[in-house]
């Protein structure tokens, strides 16, 4: 890692990326030297700068338009193992955290973070260490205790999980095949084993299933 740690912002909306480079822009060993609204756009980037090379750091939203970023974060780290990524997310590290640093990120940061500990976070991610909130730390204590007899959304496959993300933000079967690349009958037959594992009937059933368990308490 150079001195100034080099950034490239991964998200699709505009004024997340504003608020962030502002964020960073607090810090100044931080520099953001590039921008990506869209997954494609994000590996496009990275290839360009040569992965670690001409970045040390990927911050990288999970939902991202053309390829989820989770496909996106695999990705990377196959062509670049030694370019860390570090997630962001509204969503709760709960539902998350644990799925992304399996698949290789550096860390997982909500959104809604303090300004000071997304600095700190991105210091700690670009230095080669994984960045893991308190949050994150519950969420992976509960994955370790639970190993073995994985229940709810996490035993879903990767492909499930992408899959049941999409519906339960109301996504049509078409449009997450336009998203993750796939056709039409191969999104309905995950749509088919995800409402199978999680016992739900339809869309709405399988909606009210991931509120319950974003809510839901971790077991003791």
């Amino acid at each position: 890692m150079t001195e100034t740690i080099r950034v490239l912002i991964g998200d699709d909306h505009r004024i997340v990326r504003e608020g962030l480079k502002q964020i960073l822009a607090d810090a100044p060993d931080v520099q953001v030297v590039a921008e990506a609204q869209t997954g494609p756009e994000v590996l496009d980037v990275v290839r360009a700068f040569h992965g670690s090379e001409g970045l040390d750091l990927v911050l990288l939203d999970i939902a991202m338009p053309g390829l989820d970023g989770l496909d996106v974060l695999q990705a990377i780290k196959r062509e670049h193992p030694r370019l860390p990524v570090l997630m962001l997310s509204t969503y709760p590290e709960k539902q998350y955290a644990v799925r992304c640093i399996r698949l290789g990120a550096c860390g997982y940061l909500n959104k809604s973070a303090d300004p000071d500990d997304m600095i700190a976070a991105v210091r700690k991610a670009a230095g080669g260490a994984v960045f893991v909130s308190q949050a994150t730390a519950e969420a992976l204590a509960a994955a370790v205790g639970s190993a073995g007899a994985q229940t709810g959304p996490e035993a879903l496959s990767h492909r499930e999980y992408q899959v049941y993300r999409l519906l339960t933000q109301g996504r049509t079967v078409s449009e997450i095949g336009a998203q993750l690349g796939l056709a039409a009958n191969t999104v309905s037959t995950y749509r088919a084993r995800v409402l199978d594992k999680t016992g739900a009937k339809n869309d709405v059933e399988l909606a009210l299933y991931a509120e319950r368990h974003a809510r839901a308490p971790k077991s003791a």
